[in-house]
């Protein structure tokens, strides 16, 4: 991205589970500070634990507020960390999922964060499709009527069938749908499609035609380029273009940077967004 016309139109959202990860979670926001950048995302950071103690929490918040940056998303329960794509579909973790949202709503709204990831969950062998997609809705709706509780939005993502084949949301058209059954089911309208152009275009989506198609539900994008999940430019993704696809859509919300470095060293990793343009 030598050209940084449309990169200047958005905000930056640094996603501190996968950048810095080199680092100790506590150590990341000053990190990420340190960068320049003033607000940052997570998926779960507790692992499996669905009600972190309150020790943990206020050592959390606290690396948050020291280092000056806002955590502005927060996925719910997701256990990416043992290899499970989320949790709200499968019957076997229902439960778990259930507990852990009043947990990450009251996270999220003593950090001010105004967006909450819920990973829908893979298909499971000896459980129906059409038992899971009622389950998930359930479930969904529970979270997304708790995150209009603090005034945040619930995202909905796809992911791409390499890395998670079991998962059923492998296309825009799919997480959009499943945005469109919450909104019907609460009322509430605060579902909004997660755009990640990286699974998108791992999946072989046409990634102007998402934004073309969808722009209206998208409630925020996040970025890596393919292949590789490294930093734009490392690949073969115009993100100058799809960024300026994005402007004229209408679409103001953030970037979320969820790369991998290529280096392996994350502060090495920026030189592609100017300094200048990362707290913005």
């Amino acid at each position: 991205m030598r050209d940084v016309t449309a990169a200047s139109e958005h905000s930056y959202v640094i996603n501190l589970s996968i950048l810095f990860s080199e680092l100790p979670l506590l150590e990341r926001p000053a990190a990420a500070a340190a960068a320049g950048f003033s607000k940052a995302e997570l998926w779960w950071p507790f692992g499996t634990e669905t009600t972190p103690s309150e020790t943990e929490l206020d050592a959390l918040r606290k690396a948050f507020t020291d280092a000056g940056v806002q955590l502005v998303g927060l996925n719910f329960l997701d256990d990416l960390s043992v290899g499970a794509k989320g949790t709200a579909s499968v019957p076997a973790e229902s439960e778990r999922f259930r507990e852990n949202i009043p947990a990450a709503v009251a996270l999220a709204e003593s950090l001010g964060t105004g967006a909450l990831n819920a990973i829908y969950g893979n298909r499971v062998d000896g459980v129906s499709a059409e038992e899971q997609d009622a389950l998930a809705l359930e479930n969904l709706s529970r979270a997304a009527q708790a995150a209009h509780s603090i005034g945040a939005i619930l995202l909905i993502e796809a992911l791409n069938k390499v890395d998670a084949p079991d998962y059923p949301l492998h296309t825009a058209k799919a997480a959009v749908e499943v945005v469109d059954r919450i909104n019907a089911a609460t009322g509430l309208g605060n579902a909004k499609f997660l755009c990640d152009f990286y699974h998108l275009a791992v999946n072989g989506e046409d990634l102007v035609a998402v934004i073309d198609d969808y722009a209206d539900r998208i409630g925020h994008v996040q970025i890596a380029d393919n292949p590789g999940r490294n930093e734009p430019g490392t690949g073969t993704l115009d993100f100058e273009d799809l960024l300026a696809r994005l402007t004229a859509a209408g679409y103001q919300g953030r970037i979320g940077l969820e790369y991998r470095p290529s280096t392996g060293v994350s502060a090495e990793s920026f030189e592609w967004l100017p300094r200048e343009l990362r707290a913005n």
